[in-house]
């Protein structure tokens, strides 16, 4: 299998008839069996749950996870430790809803949230480059990121960095407002500090969305002011992408179609969406230059597809500074500090969030409805898929 270089990768290419309504089918085959999110979501998790080892007989992959629930937040000692990509993502599988990418290019770091007293997990993060336009994003830059935009490509990503996974174990989200500690501690000092010395930033801009939209009226991010704010929501026009399996299927197939080339440079970032898009667009171009019917069946089967995603809530935190938006857009180059910057570090957070969770710990032991049992994908798929991160 042979790569070029270049940003042409699949230039050009048009599927004869037959292959082209085979493509179609087998996008259509796919999507069909899934009426909603949750039910694609359940469906990949599934399948990754029943790939992966098994423990030690006696012992549980849950051992490893923070499960004492007598201890009240005012005792605990946390702890943001760097993670390999295999131990970072065999954990993080067990208790997150949404399926994730193990393998992406471009800059990431991988944080678990250890607390220190149990050495235990209570929670994942990872961030990575941002991959693509946000509306909202550009509302509050007043600009467009790209070839066509005022903001070029390397300004922001000098400045600018996603949180692509922000996930408590459960129920330490649900019983502690986890879910608000692990976004918060995205946005402090010591973590623009990592990533300006690993890849040569000045981190100014954090962002993320929640990872429901119309299934969920809130999410962890909210309430969080002044270290996050809500900016709007983002679009939602494109499908979900396919599982790992049928996609890499249909990736090598569109290879052997493309004359052994990869149909999009497999070293970009977000290459699994900006391949699915493209495969989209190969069957779009050559079902209508062969078969105008098969393309409007297509078009608008697509177009139901897309009514899987939904709408996401996207958040920012400026860690602090008051001027991002002229520094990204290079109007100015000194950052300047909000008078409440000295508030944006790891001891910070956990002074803002102690409170909080105790508030949260408190009452949920008096109403009876501390949750004390861990919720693993392992062992049993019934788990709440929507359950709050909190």
């Amino acid at each position: 299998m042979s790569e070029i270089s270049g940003s042409n990768w699949s230039k050009g290419l048009i599927l004869d008839k037959k292959d082209a309504i085979y493509a179609a089918n087998r996008f259509r085959d796919y999507f069909k069996n899934f009426e909603h999110i949750i039910d694609y979501f359940k469906e990949v998790k599934k399948e990754r749950i029943e790939k992966m080892p098994q423990p030690m007989f006696g012992m549980s992959w849950g051992d490893d996870f923070f499960q004492n629930w007598d201890m009240h937040p005012e005792d605990m000692d946390f702890e943001l430790r760097d993670a390999t990509s295999e131990h970072f993502h065999h954990y993080l599988e067990l208790v997150a809803s949404h399926p994730n990418e193990a393998s992406i290019p471009g800059r990431h770091i991988r944080y678990m949230l250890y607390e220190k007293n149990t050495n235990t997990i209570a929670g994942f993060i990872r961030l990575g480059s941002p991959v693509m336009s946000i509306r909202p994003r550009n509302q509050y830059l007043e600009g467009v990121v790209g070839m066509n935009g005022n903001i070029s490509l390397s300004t922001f990503n000098k400045h600018s960095i996603n949180g692509f996974i922000i996930v408590p174990a459960q129920p330490f989200g649900f019983n502690y407002l986890g879910g608000k500690l692990l976004a918060g501690l995205c946005c402090t000092a010591e973590v623009k500090e990592h990533l300006d010395s690993k890849y040569d930033m000045n981190t100014c801009l954090f962002e993320t969305t929640s990872l429901y939209g119309s299934s969920k009226q809130l999410s962890q991010y909210d309430g969080m002011k002044p270290f996050i704010r809500f900016k709007g929501l983002t679009d939602s026009s494109f499908s979900p992408n396919m599982h790992d399996g049928v996609f890499l299927d249909f990736n090598n197939w569109f290879t052997e179609k493309n004359d052994g080339v990869r149909i999009v440079d497999p070293t970009v970032s977000g290459r699994k969406m900006k391949t699915q898009m493209r495969m989209i667009s190969i069957i779009k171009q050559s079902l209508k230059e062969h078969d105008e019917q098969e393309y409007k069946k297509f078009v608008e089967f697509h177009k139901e597809s897309t009514n899987l995603n939904e709408q996401k809530r996207f958040f920012i935190s400026t860690y602090g500074y008051e001027n991002v938006p002229q520094i990204i857009r290079g109007e100015e180059t000194e950052l300047r500090k909000a008078p409440n910057f000295d508030r944006y570090t790891q001891q910070g957070i956990l002074d803002w969030w102690r409170p909080k969770a105790a508030r949260r710990y408190e009452q949920l032991k008096k109403d009876g409805r501390l949750k004390t049992s861990l919720e693993i994908w392992s062992e049993t798929f019934d788990i709440d898929i929507l359950r709050e991160g909190k």
